[in-house]
């Protein structure tokens, strides 16, 4: 998609967003699209994806979720996103480049604080905290809570996962688990619920998967990905990494692309609870058919806010520690008040989730000028 496609795009607005949309030629072929959605909490903060498949509407969608994700997890901070599309033929070696020059380019857009996403990390923020002094996920040695590092993300699922055992709705000692993704996500998330006594039996990267019914070694898995793809991995059966999506499991957690679940995948889904690691990881319609179903799939910007809270917190100056007992307390209450409103309302999942975020931006609205000087 060249910049004039882009610009061609019919972009999709409603009360709410997006506020602005900004695209940017970047050096080596790339182009930079970033979206800020709402900034009616705050400053909007949201993650930088890099790849070639990065599209405006993608980010659109992401930027949208990071404003729910925001505002269910009460903070004080709007949503936005940023994508940095590559060439089929991408040189890795163009990537500090690319990154400073696409920090240079958005030093205007201060209602939008970046982070890490996939193909971004706390060196990537380093480097745009070097040329703007605005970035968050930074490595821990400028004073950072590297949010990758440390796993907040998955810590945050272990913690939904846990509050929906605790309410009835999922049992976690022996818990069979599938996770599509075993990367900074995947793979905390794999640690966080093997300590709440479930056991890993799927999981792959984008080398291939693999399946053990008895159970994977996590912490031996984490160490051969340090090194080699999962491909070779010789103590467990080799699967295709989309398998892993339709394993029979108990809990299914994708954390790897948007859109992986969908209508012509979704009716081979054997998990009776979806926790997402990664953002918009199901169609609408996909959605909707596990709902029918009976499949509880909590919404992504309930299951996966660790990240945002923890870069928040950084943002405010504050500790680790801090962090972790935020993503503690905002996700447990959320995953807790999810369950009340479905239960009340009749709701889906995900309408019921909007409702709270929704809730949290109209009482924001209330302090917002109603008349011109």
């Amino acid at each position: 998609m060249t910049a004039l496609d882009m610009l061609t795009v019919p972009w999709p607005t409603d009360d709410v967003g997006p506020r602005s949309v900004t695209l940017l030629r970047l050096p080596a072929g790339c182009l930079g699209i970033v979206v800020v959605d709402d900034v009616r909490l705050g400053t909007a903060i949201g993650g930088v994806r890099l790849g070639s498949s990065v599209t405006p509407i993608e980010v659109m969608r992401l930027a949208r979720a990071m404003t729910l994700k925001n505002a269910a997890a009460g903070l004080p901070h709007g949503g936005g996103k940023a994508g940095i599309r590559t060439p089929q033929d991408w040189d890795p070696t163009n990537r500090e480049a690319v990154i400073r020059a696409f920090a240079v380019a958005i030093r205007h857009l201060d209602e939008y604080v970046p982070g890490p996403d996939m193909g971004t990390d706390e060196t990537a923020m380093a480097w745009i905290q070097d040329e703007i002094g605005r970035a968050v996920g930074l490595p821990a040695v400028l004073g950072g809570i590297p949010l990758d590092e440390l796993g907040a993300t998955g810590f945050g699922l272990g913690v939904c996962a846990k509050a929906l055992a605790d309410a009835g709705r999922v049992q976690l000692s022996g818990a069979r688990v599938a996770i599509q993704g075993f990367g900074a996500v995947g793979r905390h998330a794999a640690v966080a619920l093997r300590k709440h006594g479930a056991v890993v039996v799927a999981t792959c990267d984008t080398s291939g998967g693999v399946y053990d019914p008895d159970g994977l070694d996590v912490d031996e898995l984490v160490e051969f990905d340090r090194k080699q793809p999962l491909v070779y991995y010789g103590n467990a059966k080799p699967i295709d990494r989309d398998d892993v999506l339709t394993t029979d499991c108990d809990i299914l957690v994708p954390a790897a692309q948007p859109d992986v679940l969908h209508e012509d995948n979704v009716d081979k889904v054997r998990a009776s609870v979806i926790l997402p690691g990664a953002n918009i990881p199901a169609t609408a319609a996909a959605e909707a058919s596990l709902h029918a179903r009976g499949v509880l799939l909590v919404p992504d910007f309930v299951a996966n806010a660790g990240g945002v809270i923890c870069a928040a917190v950084e943002l405010a100056g504050g500790s680790r520690a801090r962090a972790f007992a935020d993503i503690e307390e905002k996700i447990r209450a959320n995953t807790l008040e999810l369950l009340d409103r479905t239960a009340s309302t009749g709701l889906p999942p995900r309408a019921a989730a909007e409702a709270m975020a929704a809730a949290r931006l109209a009482s924001a609205d209330a302090f917002r000028r109603r008349f011109w000087a």
